[in-house]
């Protein structure tokens, strides 16, 4: 009874990540000292948090006419990664070198090389709970809902690893956890060939998992064909 069912989530579940794959794919990562513990966590800033709403309607996401405008202030990490994630939905690579730190943008200029997803006007992001390391870095939580293929809206969830510069807050590499249970996949934007590398095993990964979800979900019906005969 709860055999297909599992089977169907785990197949989503690949869906999903391999949306990932394709946020990511195009360009890469970095999240150098920004990682550890954090003691406090504090919502983001409400503003932040309302940054790129959108609607859903008859299962699409389509642009809200009354959606509010996303600052440019960096100032604070959640506004940081609002204006980070706005740049990757619109496409706009300038903004999006822009708002990595200095040692990513270095990265990701000199292999012709960065994370910059194709811009998407069906997207729409949420900016969630910020956990500050220490002054100068910090973690910042998100979902990221767009379409698939099929035109059913899909949300992943990830956390952006943020670090204070004197331009302000800056992007330094984000973490994602493909597989409950497991542990998380960092990606560091300042280090992309590692970065390339994590994602292509990701990748490879996914497939894996989704062909023995096909397989296994193929035996009942190949079981039911021979008992007939």
């Amino acid at each position: 009874m709860f055999g297909p069912l599992k089977q169907e989530i785990e197949r989503m579940r690949c869906k999903q990540w391999m949306l990932l794959l394709l946020f990511v794919a195009a360009g890469s990562a970095g999240c150098g000292s920004s990682s550890g513990s954090g003691e406090h966590a504090t919502p983001a800033n409400a503003t932040a948090q309302r940054a790129g709403a959108e609607t859903q309607t008859s299962g699409q996401l389509t642009r809200a006419e009354s959606e509010p405008s996303v600052s440019n202030d960096t100032s604070e990490p959640a506004a940081a990664v609002a204006v980070f994630l706005e740049a990757l939905r619109r496409g706009d690579d300038d903004k999006i070198l822009e708002m990595y730190t200095v040692r990513a943008r270095e990265q990701a200029t000199g292999r012709n090389e960065h994370f910059a997803p194709r811009g998407s006007d069906t997207a729409q992001f949420q900016v969630g709970q910020v956990e500050y390391l220490d002054q100068d870095g910090a973690r910042v939580a998100c979902t990221w809902t767009d379409l698939d293929q099929d035109g059913q809206p899909h949300t992943l969830e990830f956390v952006w690893m943020v670090r204070r510069e004197p331009q302000g807050w800056r992007v330094a590499g984000m973490a994602a956890t493909p597989f409950p249970g497991e542990p998380p996949v960092l990606l560091d934007f300042e280090n992309l060939e590692e970065t390339i590398r994590r994602v292509n095993l990701l990748a490879e990964e996914i497939g894996r998992r989704d062909e023995m979800e096909n397989r296994e979900a193929q035996q009942p019906e190949n079981l039911q064909d021979s008992l007939r005969r």
